[in-house]
């Protein structure tokens, strides 16, 4: 792949200069959520580390089957804004709007199943009282539960101008500000749950 002479950027097969999907500023806010997740999982490994039996007990003691649950619902709702962002680039606006409306549909979801995850929590005696393990996965899922809630927030957003006629083929940095966002929520998500739930 050759450079364009102006900036280093990549191009297309077309020879014209590919761009950054988005906003500079959304890379720059993903770039710093991972490093604030970066702390947080360091407190993750110094807390295993200092604590290996609890940590090798504790994800038998988390709800699986939501933990399951949520990373389908991230996952599909991140495919879904993947395929808005394909129609959106065809110029097929209303195809767009139903794949986001679906992204929406099933992210909401996320916060129910917490909420069902935290309840089931509770009902287990799995509360902060409840030893270390319970302690940092509550420290990191509250922090990933409200990255996420602002992800949703920005697809609701994002439905509003779309229905409004607020991007077209050629601009829809907005929608793909909010697919990049979303996607960085998720590897977060597939990190916590392999942490937790799956290899603790």
């Amino acid at each position: 792949m050759t450079l364009a002479g102006v900036g280093g950027l990549p191009l297309h097969p077309d020879g014209t200069p590919r761009r950054l999907p988005g906003y500079k500023a959304m890379w720059v806010g993903v770039s710093l959520e991972y490093l604030e997740f970066a702390v947080f999982f360091a407190v993750y490994f110094v807390a295993r580390w200092n604590h290996p039996q609890a940590f090798q007990e504790g994800a038998g003691r988390l709800w699986t089957t939501g933990g399951l649950l949520i990373t389908l619902v991230m996952v599909t709702s991140g495919y879904a804004l993947t395929r808005m962002l394909v129609a959106m680039r065809a110029d097929r606006r209303r195809s767009a709007r139903r794949w986001l409306m679906l992204a929406l549909a099933t992210g909401l979801a996320y916060p129910l199943l917490k909420v069902l995850e935290w309840r089931w929590n509770l009902a287990h005696q799995l509360d902060a009282g409840a030893g270390i393990f319970v302690v940092v996965y509550y420290y990191l899922t509250i922090n990933h539960f409200v990255h996420a809630s602002w992800g949703l927030l920005g697809m609701a957003w994002g439905l509003a101008r779309l229905s409004l006629g607020s991007y077209s083929a050629t601009d829809h940095r907005g929608l793909e500000a909010l697919a990049t966002y979303w996607h960085a929520t998720d590897l977060v998500w597939l990190m916590i749950f392999a942490l937790f739930y799956a290899f603790a």
